[in-house]
């Protein structure tokens, strides 16, 4: 079992910045390399989540989906099981609860996932 807990959404206005963290637990987790996702799912659009970015452990390769690539920037921290997002220059439409995603091979859609977070809030204001 892996655990997710994400945290650091909060309200900024537009071009402003946030960086969210994602701190895995869990038996499964330390023992097995996985690929880290943010997902993201904007007001009002109920099972439609959109995948943001993803990080494949064992290499360090990461993907950014177009509409971020250049304003957010993800990384991790070893040795605290942290995943970051740092987000830049927000606009209104980055508005969404955000998710920390893992899965065990691939993890750049919802169904190639395996774990969850609660998601965290962030709210982007013009």
């Amino acid at each position: 079992q892996v655990h997710l807990v994400e945290s650091g959404g909060d309200s900024v206005q537009a071009g402003g910045s946030l960086r969210l963290s994602c701190t895995a637990s869990g038996s499964a987790y330390g023992n097995n390399n996985y690929c880290m996702a943010w997902f993201r799912q904007a007001p009002g659009k109920e099972d439609d989540y959109d995948w943001v970015a993803a990080m494949y452990t064992a290499d360090n390769m990461i993907l950014y989906n177009a509409s971020v690539k250049g304003r957010f920037t993800v990384s991790r921290d070893n040795a605290k099981n942290t995943l970051f997002l740092q987000m830049n220059s927000l606009k209104p439409e980055d508005t969404a609860m955000y998710y920390c995603a893992a899965g065990r091979s691939l993890c750049t859609t919802v169904d190639t996932t395996n774990y969850w977070g609660q998601g965290t809030q962030v709210t982007v204001s013009s």
